[in-house]
């Protein structure tokens, strides 16, 4: 198993925690047009920013 392996399960980790927490922060709840899919994205990638309570919705 080499490097590229556990760079890929962290990288999984990293978006599944991402989904978890935007899940909870309700990113996924009206998931309908351009904007609210962004909004999710980003909030799944950007998950650190919504601990310290950045609001990632996209207006």
């Amino acid at each position: 198993m080499g490097r590229g392996f556990f760079s890929s399960i962290i990288s999984f980790a990293y978006l599944v925690v991402g989904a978890i927490i935007a899940n909870s922060h309700k990113y996924f709840a009206h998931v309908a047009n351009l904007k609210t899919v962004v909004s999710a994205a980003l909030a799944v990638i950007l998950w650190p920013l919504l601990l310290f309570g950045v609001n990632l919705h996209v207006r």
